[in-house]
């Protein structure tokens, strides 16, 4: 492809981008994603692992990964490395559990909390007890002193493996995992945050808390309201991609108030309000709060919340280590993805992006009844996602528009106006009229000449761009205006450029923050 055809993509795709009957949009085409059974870079400095908290760890990873549904661990709430026993219930087991094995289980527990009374009240030197009870006494003290033996029965936990379950989530996580990532990359946070689904839902879709916490990033309604779009028309905490969107604003802005990860990713269970206090007491050592803090609703999930999420990462970045079976990823998501500017309906939507309107409702589990039947518009600001391809075909279609708006002709008045590379406007003379006479769409001309799509008055004598020479950015290069919401991975993709030349060629680098108004240089070795 020369020169002119790629500066003839490059503007069409700009114009194809502009969206339905002149609505504006951003726009982003999910990128290939990583291989899997790759381990990845732990990065231990972003998302430490306090000593206090390697038991823990050790006792999620066992849930995950070695017990599974048909068992059941009992173990002590506040030292959870200290499992007493794994029980196998009876029978066939589902997802809920009948009540004869809820009685086994029953049984099982009320039977250790006799025998850890018994053990607590033994002598000081248990001489009268087993050399099992015995060995286990003394870990208690080890866990948490003397004073951890005498109520040990209290502390009595069940938790059923999930090990099933895991392995599912990890092969839903092959569909969703680069489009994931990529929503944290554009917040500027770490993309192993796209591992907190196995922890939050298992992947599921439809995943729904006691709480009334949705979706498998599991925002309650007041939550996604403030990260996201959560009206009577679109639900977005329904569609995982936008979602995800949603969580990183959340991490962002958790992070930005608590300045540690452990501290921002155990507020996504317990609140901000609630770690600010715990760090307000403790300061920046999250062990002591997982085992001192006695907030009053930090319970045992809030506490092992960042202890889950490390399990799941150390699993899900080497899935081979831990299920040597396999595991059969889905398929990666394909879908071009734009957000839109203003309102519009979802026929309006596939209409214009050539997209039957059944397939488009089908992409977008967030739209609600009346949105999909396009009855009320959907909201400006709310990501939509279209069939792979869909905004690479809207470019083409324009480039054609656009080659024949400059291709050669005959007549001798058509030639005159070819060889115009500005025309100045007269009284009277509109945008779209100018558009027809120079056989140019008016969407492109805008494009030219940098017009906002609410601008449609002319001044007299005002110069506009009627044919695109290629020269503007020098070099044969195209220069695009940073508009809101653009990312320089978002630019890049856009015109066929990796971000690193993209960022080369306007001397910034991965710190640098671009605005709107920006002018960049598009690299012409393209």
């Amino acid at each position: 492809m020369n020169n002119r055809s790629l500066r003839l993509l490059s503007t069409a795709l700009a114009v194809a981008l502009s969206g339905v009957a002149s609505l504006p949009l951003q726009a982003s085409v999910d990128p290939d994603p990583p291989a899997h059974f790759v381990e990845a870079d732990v990065q231990p400095e972003t998302f430490p692992l306090p000593a206090a908290l390697r038991d823990n760890v050790a006792f999620w990873r066992s849930v995950f990964t070695e017990w599974r549904q048909s068992q059941v661990a009992l173990h002590d709430m506040n030292y959870p490395a200290i499992v007493y026993d794994v029980i196998e219930l009876d029978g066939k087991v589902g997802d809920s559990l009948s009540e004869a094995q809820r009685e086994q289980i029953k049984q099982h527990r009320e039977a250790w909390e006799a025998r850890l009374q018994a053990i607590a009240a033994a002598g000081q030197d248990g001489t009268e007890l087993s050399d099992q009870d015995r060995d286990l006494r003394q870990r208690l003290i080890n866990a948490g002193g003397a004073a951890a033996v005498a109520e040990a029965y209290l502390r009595v936990r069940t938790q059923r493996g999930v090990r099933e379950r895991f392995r599912r989530g990890l092969e839903i996580s092959g569909r969703y995992d680069a489009a994931f990532r990529r929503a944290f990359q554009e917040a500027g946070l770490p993309e192993d945050l796209a591992y907190l689904p196995h922890v939050e839902s298992s992947f599921q879709y439809h995943a729904k808390s006691a709480v009334g916490a949705v979706g498998m990033w599991q925002f309650t309604r007041s939550a996604g309201q403030t990260f996201m779009t959560v009206d009577k028309a679109v639900d977005e905490r329904l569609d995982p991609v936008a979602s995800a969107r949603g969580a990183a604003r959340y991490l962002k802005h958790a992070y930005k108030q608590l300045g540690d990860w452990s501290l921002a990713i155990t507020s996504y269970n317990h609140g901000i309000q609630g770690m600010a206090r715990a760090k307000a007491e403790f300061g920046g050592d999250f062990g002591r709060i997982v085992q001192e803090y006695k907030g009053k609703t930090f319970g045992f999930a809030s506490r092992n919340f960042y202890a889950e999420f490390l399990a799941a990462r150390e699993i899900a970045s080497q899935p081979e280590r831990f299920f040597p079976e396999g595991v059969a990823f889905e398929a990666p998501l394909r879908a071009d993805h734009i957000v839109l500017d203003r309102p519009a309906r979802s026929r309006d939507l596939a209409q214009r992006y050539g997209v039957t309107h059944s397939e488009l409702v089908k992409m977008n589990p967030a739209w609600g009844t009346r949105a999909s039947r396009s009855q009320t518009a959907i909201p400006a600001g709310v990501m939509v996602t279209l069939p792979s391809g869909t905004l690479l075909s809207a470019a083409v279609q324009n480039t054609a528009l656009l080659a024949a708006a400059t291709r050669k002709d005959d007549a001798p008045r058509e030639a005159a106006t070819r060889q115009a590379k500005l025309h100045v406007v007269k009284a009277s003379e509109t945008l779209s009229g100018i558009a027809r006479r120079y056989k140019i769409e008016v969407t492109a001309l805008r494009t030219l000449n940098e017009l906002p799509a609410e601008q449609d008055l002319l001044r007299v004598g005002q110069k506009l761009k009627v044919r695109d020479d290629g020269q503007s950015a020098g070099n044969d290069a195209v220069v695009h205006v940073v508009r809101k919401g653009d990312t320089p991975w978002l630019i890049a993709s856009n015109y066929g450029v990796t971000v690193a030349e993209l960022l080369a060629s306007n001397q910034l680098t991965k710190r640098s923050v671009i605005r709107p108004g920006q002018r960049l240089g598009i690299p012409a070795n393209r």
